[in-house]
């Protein structure tokens, strides 16, 4: 089944696959992927070898005051990155990246899975909060290579309640202050 999601998910990518398809694909019934990965979401998990469900962690730090979700953001990735699940899934990123197929279904799991889910939750039009949730997403990504691929010091065993005050600022900018329009051309 795994064989056959990873197959169907790199050709379609995660919104146009179906389980029916992957289903057919690897010649089982549709309940038996739904019984064994839960859905559609879990089963692109257990492709991509994703401990963690980030779109679970994304709901979490939503509620609250739209101007303290930087830092509920920020303090929610310490923990989960830091934990062993944490731990394992950068390995799996570390794999990923290595590879053009994982990489494109990397690619539409974040997008999919944190930040259409974040972007939904930031004030704007659509594509502004889309483009909002890609410059958090620039800087999530630039500290878990830093701390946890790179291990960068003092970065890397620096506490979290400092991680936090020093990034959430431009993080809050990103998700409701003041930013230059996405014009999508190099001019």
């Amino acid at each position: 089944m795994l064989e056959a999601a990873k197959a169907e998910f790199a050709a379609g990518g995660f919104d146009a696959v179906t389980l029916r398809r992957i289903a057919v694909r690897a010649g089982v019934d549709p309940a038996m992927v739904t019984h064994h990965f839960g859905s559609k979401a879990g089963l692109y998990r257990a492709v991509l070898d994703v401990r963690l469900d980030p779109g679970a962690e994304i709901l979490t730090v939503l509620p609250g005051p739209p101007e303290e979700l930087a830092v509920r953001l920020l303090t929610r990735l310490l923990a989960v990155w830091d934990s062993a699940a944490g731990a394992a899934t950068i390995t799996t990123l570390r794999t990923a990246l290595q590879d053009e197929d994982s990489t494109h279904l990397l690619h539409d799991f974040v997008l999919g899975q944190v930040l259409r889910p974040l972007a939904g939750a930031l004030p704007g039009p659509e594509e502004e909060r889309l483009w909002r949730a890609e410059l958090v997403a620039s800087q999530v990504v630039g500290l878990l290579m830093a701390r946890w691929v790179l291990r960068l010091e003092p970065l890397a065993s620096t506490a979290h309640p400092v991680v936090v005050a020093a990034l959430a600022p431009t993080l809050q900018r990103y998700l409701t202050g003041p930013v230059a329009a996405a014009t999508g051309s190099d001019d």
